[in-house]
């Protein structure tokens, strides 16, 4: 999988892990057209849960909306501090 990438600042332990695991995710995901046999993602989906449970209920709630939704990609954006460039989803975030 993809190699730990660095801390932004400000982010805590628990997001930091978020963004390994979703960086993960999005990196298997897009080797799956051309890969044989295709990447196990149900551990990957088991961590992320792992990983939200985790959250303080001080966290972002734009993230755990994200995240509780399954909106990975979002919550990937989000933590990279590109929630700008997510587009508006059909329960208003």
């Amino acid at each position: 999988m993809v190699s730990e990438i660095s801390k932004p600042i400000g982010m805590t332990k628990i997001e930091s892990e978020l963004l390994n695991a979703l960086t993960n995710l999005d990196a298997a995901v897009k080797v799956m057209p051309s890969t044989n046999p295709k990447p196990d993602l149900l551990p990957l989906f088991a961590r992320l849960d792992e990983l939200a449970a985790l959250l303080p209920r001080e966290a972002s709630p734009d993230l755990r909306h994200y995240l509780q939704r399954k909106s990975y990609e979002k919550a990937r954006l989000w933590l990279l501090g590109r929630g700008a460039e997510n587009a508006r989803g059909n329960c208003g975030h």
